[in-house]
């Protein structure tokens, strides 16, 4: 049986009647007893899979945070071949601004770098300078290495961010509202995200979320939020790319992190709406609605030309919603 319910968890809730927004804050107490015994080391060999040491740069982008320390970071894990969707969120939430930077993590395409998928990858670098690729493969089972590598580069080229946010490229985000609540949030030890507590490795072989008795023998995960998308205070960074350390890898990189989360005795935040309850990162589809959106973080399920559409209306129009909610 898994032993995550021994943590010491002590539950905070805090309001603003200004945004009708109520945050959850959990301050753990990891306790290291005989049951449950401090980490230990992954052997090198196996460590070698997750460690930077071992990719390199083909594409970066080192000198960005260097006379700037952003308010918040987007990192986008996105698919080299995707021009369209990394288009589509410079264009709307991810559009450079005072407060904020956005950058594209891709890995190798599946041809190669000789492929012409890096020839146009490399001139759409040279035109927005904001693609960073490593020499890895680019695919979902890889996912957590380049999760990882996200994590590093920012802990190594921008530290001095307040936060950042991994979000993927088919998510609306509310950017708007997002850093009007990030400016009264923790700058340490904070992750927040659509939170999930009751997360069980899947065993079917056919399933594409399989995770091996032997890869991962506990029959539950600890919380971790969403991969779709999450935020969190950048001194995380540094400290998760630590704790990786000690955590096999596993091919869901959102359990991974709070896997690592687990080493660190962290836990993530959940944050919901206090008139209505409802998760502010909505990971459902929803169809597009300005002032149901003007009270959300992110909505997940948008390709490139429904975001372009539903961000034309929202960017000219959604101060308006907040003047009718309040």
């Amino acid at each position: 049986m898994s032993d995550f319910n021994q943590d010491y968890t002590v539950t905070r809730r805090l309001w603003s009647n200004e945004d009708d927004f109520l945050l959850e804050v959990y301050v753990s107490r990891v306790i290291f007893s005989k049951h449950r015994p401090k980490p230990r080391p992954l052997p090198e060999q196996e460590y070698r899979v997750l460690s930077p040491q071992t990719y390199k740069y083909i594409l970066n982008q080192p000198a960005v945070c260097k006379d700037r320390s952003p308010f918040l970071v987007f990192m986008v894990p996105v698919a080299p071949f995707d021009a369209e969707a990394r288009e589509a969120v410079r264009k709307t939430w991810g559009a450079p601004g005072q407060d904020t930077l956005t950058l594209f993590f891709v890995g190798v395409p599946e041809g190669g770098q000789r492929s012409g998928i890096q020839d146009k990858l490399e001139k759409e670098s040279r035109k927005h300078a904001d693609i960073i690729q490593i020499n890895f493969q680019d695919s979902y089972k890889n996912l957590t290495i380049k999760t990882m590598m996200m994590m590093n580069w920012l802990a190594t080229h921008c530290p001095n961010a307040s936060y950042a946010m991994k979000v993927d490229a088919d998510i609306f985000v509310n950017v708007f509202y997002l850093i009007r609540r990030l400016t009264s949030s923790p700058r340490q030890d904070y992750i927040t995200g659509s939170l999930i507590n009751d997360g069980k490795p899947r065993r079917e072989s056919n399933s594409k979320w399989q995770v091996t008795e032997e890869l991962y023998p506990e029959d539950s995960f600890p919380p971790y939020v969403s991969g779709a998308g999450y935020v969190f205070s950048t001194d995380l960074a540094a400290r998760i790319s630590w704790a990786s350390r000690f955590v096999r890898m596993i091919p869901l990189e959102d359990v991974y992190v709070g896997l690592c989360l687990h080493v660190l005795g962290v836990r993530p935040v959940y944050s919901r709406s206090l008139l209505t309850l409802r998760n502010l990162f909505e990971i459902q589809n929803l169809e597009y609605d300005r002032c149901t959106f003007a009270k959300l973080v992110l909505v997940n399920g948008f390709k490139p030309l429904k975001l372009l559409s539903a961000w034309e209306d929202f960017s000219q129009g959604h101060t308006s919603c907040y003047i009718l909610l309040h």
